[in-house]
This record gives structure tokens, C-alpha cells and sequence, in this order.
């Protein structure tokens, strides 16, 4: 005696979908935000070195009459433009250390601790980006349009190329900022989240 049972072909479907899917993968969403944390940190990384290397490397000399009399313009002689230097070089060597701990978190995405930790020193990073990058675009406005208040001329007429680097070297440092807000946001967004 032999008994059939007939299976409906709606739930013979659903089980192969349901084999077809498998099982859920251990990341899911969270390694990819990791992944694109990881991949964030490199460009923040390019931004910032690159912007400290432009301030660093902007020089122009005018020559007038002779050669000992000339007129120079370089980011050493204004302290904010020296401050913009140091303070780039530091985030870019911050998120070249911090890379480690974003691998950490692609190989252990629901690992809390190395996520809070970079939100801690992403948020004292980005401070110092934000504050070192809107002082030195201070400066850059005043070289472009000058002050007639404080009697402060525009000097982008005679150093053109001397302005455009700072003037690069700003928007750079404000790409890594814009850069560091996403991390921020991301890695909140991946700990709030189960």
C-alpha cells in the first residue's frame, strides 16, 4: 500500500526560490558600507595630501629692475596658509592609520567598537579640516578681491599662479571635509542600524 501525497505547485516554487536565494550573507549591507568606507578614506586621503602638497609647493616670484629686487609670495609668509599645511598633512597621515581599522570593520561588519572609534576621530578630524580649510579660504578671498577697509590689496592680479594653487589647494581640503561627513554619516547610520 503505497500512499501519494500531491504537493501544490505554489509551494514546490517558493521552495526553490527559497533554495535558489540561500542563505543570508554574514555582511550583508553593513560590509558593503564598510567597503565603501574603505574606499572614501583613499580619496580623503588623496584630497588632503594632495591639498597640503599644492600649499606647500605654491611659490611665485615677480622680478622688478633687477634681480635683487624682487617681490615674493609664498604660503610660508602667511601663518594660516602654514596652519592649512601642518593641519592637512595631519588628517592625511590620520586616514592613512586609519585604514587598518576600516579593514577591520569590512571583515567584521557588525563589530561596534573600531566603527564608534573612527566616528570619534573622523568627527576630530573633520573639525580640523574644516577649520584649517575655511582660514586659508579666507585668505584666498581677501588675495582675489582684497579689503579696502583694512587696506589689504588683491594680489591675484600680479600672482596668478601663486592664487590658483591656494585656491586649488582649498577646494581640495574642502572635497576631504564633504569626504569626512559621509564617513561620519555612513558609520552611524551602519552602528544605529541592526
Amino acid at each position: 500500500m503505497s500512499t501519494t501525497i500531491d504537493v501544490p505547485e505554489s509551494s514546490k516554487v517558493a521552495k526553490d526560490k527559497a533554495v535558489a536565494i540561500g542563505p543570508a550573507r554574514p555582511g550583508g549591507w553593513k560590509k558593503g558600507v564598510a567597503i565603501m568606507d574603505f574606499i572614501l578614506r583613499l580619496g580623503a586621503i588623496a584630497a588632503s595630501l594632495g591639498a597640503a602638497a599644492t600649499m606647500g609647493t605654491s611659490d611665485q616670484t615677480l622680478p622688478f629692475f633687477t634681480q635683487f629686487f624682487q617681490f615674493e609670495a609664498s604660503y610660508d609668509s602667511f601663518s594660516t596658509f602654514q596652519f592649512f599645511v601642518i593641519t592637512m598633512s595631519l588628517v592625511g597621515g590620520y586616514l592613512v592609520l586609519s585604514l587598518p581599522l576600516s579593514v577591520v570593520a569590512i571583515v567584521r561588519p557588525h563589530a561596534v567598537g573600531p566603527r564608534l572609534f573612527l566616528i570619534i576621530l573622523d568627527t576630530v578630524f573633520l573639525t580640523l579640516a574644516t577649520a584649517s580649510g575655511a582660514s586659508a579660504a579666507s585668505i584666498v578671498y581677501l588675495a582675489h578681491n582684497g579689503d579696502q577697509d583694512s587696506n589689504w590689496l588683491a594680489i591675484c592680479n600680479q600672482f596668478g599662479n601663486f592664487c590658483a594653487q591656494t585656491s586649488a589647494a582649498v577646494i581640495s581640503s574642502f572635497v576631504a571635509v564633504v569626504v569626512f561627513i559621509c564617513l561620519i554619516v555612513m558609520s552611524a547610520l551602519a552602528i544605529a542600524k541592526p
